[in-house]
């Protein structure tokens, strides 16, 4: 029964600390680019489009589909830094915490 208190006391503490990560996620930012920076975009580390910035070079109707193709590309680089960065802060925090096998979090 010990043991069940203590796993309790932990998952809560546990909670705790992904409510405050999930609170830092949304204010970190992580930066992602294509075309050797002429697009640039800017995304919460949970993911949310915060800002894109296009090089006035690109700015050409001739230049339409490139353009479109690398601020895709550009999200597609931010969005997998924001998952290393989320996955990097999980590993931190859960780090020495005993959780039955094949537990992940969050739950």
């Amino acid at each position: 029964m010990r043991d069940m208190l203590g796993l309790m006391k932990q998952a809560q503490a546990m909670q705790e600390k992904i409510q405050a990560m999930q609170a830092e996620m949304e204010r970190l930012e992580v930066e992602g680019q294509s075309g050797g920076g002429m697009v640039r975009v800017t995304l919460s580390a949970k993911g949310q489009l915060r800002n894109v910035v296009i090089d006035d070079q690109l700015l050409k109707p001739e230049e339409k589909q490139i353009l479109e193709d690398l601020i895709v590309t550009a999200h597609e680089d931010a969005r997998k830094k924001a998952e290393r960065l989320m996955e990097e802060k999980m590993q931190g925090m859960t780090a020495g915490l005993a959780l039955p096998a094949g537990m992940k979090l969050p739950f």
